[in-house]
């Protein structure tokens, strides 16, 4: 979207160029706005930070279903970004569970965070970059991954053939992907989980005596999943949090100050 529109309005181009406010849906009236701010599709900044802002998770989420918690305001931005760092201690969807596992304890997050934030799996997009290697040959075995449901495996594998193109996408949820929802669950439950990551929690060698009952319950109770959500992603905000004089408060949230 971005690259289109930098084609219609280059620098210094005509300022007066129009592009829908509404891409998917120009001349009708339905909530097709909201979906495009799920998929950072927003046309204008301040339409995105409905859904993108630091406040968002307390106010907005909740138009695709999901829940809201009061968000702690004042926090100070870090100076340095690190992305060898993030690739290192971020959870990979080519990680064992048991690695990632242990990427959240170093943080002081435990297994039912673990299964909880996950459960944020329920909106959102994939490349087939992260998935890919379950399709075809996985682990060597010349064959798909066999904790995906053998249907599913053949619509990826069109989708995502050998060669193809790895930043074609996916819905993480299947079932519903607009609506923010324990069908994530539902789905691990029938070895649909898009990302190996996600399925390995409920299929995993380790599943049985750490996440796989979790799963259970979630996708059996939704006010469970909601209840340890919230508390999770609170713990999650709660991280090492920059205190005193370190860091800063930003002008603008995505560069350090000049």
């Amino acid at each position: 979207m971005a690259g289109e529109l930098q084609t219609l309005c280059p620098l210094n181009g005509d300022l007066n160029k129009i592009a829908p406010l509404d891409r998917n849906s120009v001349d009708l009236f339905d909530n097709h706005y909201f979906k495009n701010l799920l998929n950072n599709k927003g046309l204008l900044g301040s339409d995105q930070l409905l859904y993108s802002s630091e406040l968002a998770p307390s106010t907005t989420k909740s138009l695709s279903g999901g829940p809201t918690w009061k968000v702690s305001l004042g926090r100070r931005d870090g100076l340095v970004a690190n992305q060898t760092g993030a690739n290192v201690s971020l959870p990979s969807p080519f990680d064992t569970l048991d690695a990632i596992i242990s990427k959240f304890r170093v943080v002081g997050l435990n297994i039912t965070d673990v299964v909880s934030l996950s459960g944020s799996h329920t909106i959102g997009f994939a490349k087939c970059a992260t998935f890919s290697n379950r399709l075809f040959d996985f682990n060597g075995t010349g064959s798909p991954d066999a904790s995906l449901e053998s249907t599913m495996a053949a619509e990826l594998q069109t989708l995502c053939p050998l060669n193809g193109d790895p930043n074609k996408i996916s819905p993480l949820d299947r079932n519903s992907v607009d609506l923010f929802d324990n069908h994530y669950f539902k789905n691990l439950l029938n070895n649909k989980g898009l990302l190996g990551s996600d399925q390995l929690l409920y299929s995993g060698e380790l599943a049985p005596s750490t996440t796989k009952s979790l799963v259970e319950s979630y996708s059996s109770d939704m006010n469970l999943f909601i209840t340890d959500f919230v508390n999770s992603m609170i713990k999650m905000a709660n991280i090492s949090p920059l205190t005193g004089t370190a860091g800063e408060i930003r002008k603008n949230c995505r560069v350090v100050n000049s």
